[in-house]
């Protein structure tokens, strides 16, 4: 992103991301205006509090329906294979980070300064989509409503055995824009061939991995990708990731900001965010479901045979 605020320079800057978002819904940026210490301590202090004993962490539990906090292996109800990941998670809503772990000591100042810092690159970035698709340079954003934003931050132990789990089911983001920095491990990976191909994102230092979202994806009338991406694990190195979700206000209207000439919208009718996430979450459970009873059955359809 150097140079995109210089005349000459922008418009082949512009050009990339675009094309990018065509093809994949998915990119990396450098010299992104991020300082790299500050990059470099929020990961430090997150691998400090992985590193914590179970009973430290255990205190910020977020089961029972809390919105934010600890947990081990998030997956969705009824899937067969959970994700082989540790998670903290803190919506940071009106930038309260009261919530967040007060272990180590400084992380919470560490992350008010990452998050605030992230929110103003992803507005940036939305400025540059929405020029890109000849819109205001705050249609995206004035789209959003209000933009929230949650931090997810992302532990993969090392795994006996990788081939049998996933750090992340395949799936993709459901709101406007998701900034992730991983480390040097890499395990991410997109595909544009419905999960025939596989590529992993080469982790770069400091870069971040800009996937577009579901709203992104509708807003743009589909011309824009919904990045479709999972994470491995492997059996030698543990991996972190932090991952910034900017998404809308749960009323703001999902659907296209332009419609070109002779196609249809993507969508029937305006619906709002929520709505859009709750079908989401929706299909996404009765996929599972369905998943795990077809393993059932094949399990039971290959004792018969041996029996047989």
């Amino acid at each position: 992103m150097a140079g995109i605020d210089d005349e000459e320079k922008r418009p082949e800057i512009y050009k990339k991301i675009f094309n990018a978002c065509e093809d994949w819904g998915i990119f990396q940026v450098v010299d992104h205006g991020v300082d790299t210490s500050l990059i470099s301590e929020m990961s430090r202090l997150a691998r400090e509090f992985f590193a914590l004993p179970p009973e430290d962490k255990l205190r910020f539990d977020m089961s029972g329906g809390k919105k934010g906090g600890f947990i081990v292996s998030s997956h969705l109800q009824g899937e067969v294979v959970q994700d082989w990941r540790e998670i903290v998670t803190y919506p940071i809503g009106n930038r309260d980070y009261s919530r967040w772990p007060d272990k180590p000591e400084g992380w919470r100042a560490v992350t008010q300064e990452y998050s605030e810092n992230v929110m103003e690159l992803a507005c940036k970035m939305l400025q540059v989509l929405s020029e890109a698709m000849g819109l205001d340079k705050e249609a995206l954003t004035k789209a959003c409503v209000d933009m929230d934003q949650k931090v997810v931050v992302n532990f993969y132990p090392k795994c006996p055995q990788p081939d049998l789990t996933l750090g992340l089911k395949r799936h993709a983001d459901p709101g406007t824009i998701t900034l992730l920095l991983q480390d040097l491990v890499g395990g991410l990976q997109a595909t544009r061939d419905d999960g025939k191909t596989w590529i992993t994102v080469q982790p770069i230092e400091s870069a971040f991995v800009v996937n577009l979202g579901d709203h992104g994806h509708y807003l743009t009338n589909g011309r824009f990708k919904n990045a479709d991406h999972q994470a491995v694990v492997n059996s030698s190195y543990s991996r972190l990731s932090i991952a910034t979700f900017q998404n809308p206000a749960p009323d703001a209207t999902v659907y296209p900001l332009k419609v070109p000439e002779g196609e249809k919208p993507i969508l029937d009718e305006p619906i709002t965010f929520a709505e859009m996430y709750n079908r989401k979450m929706s299909r996404d459970i009765e996929l599972a479901k369905m998943k795990k009873l077809a393993k059932e059955k094949n399990s039971e359809d290959l004792e018969k045979a041996t029996n047989i």
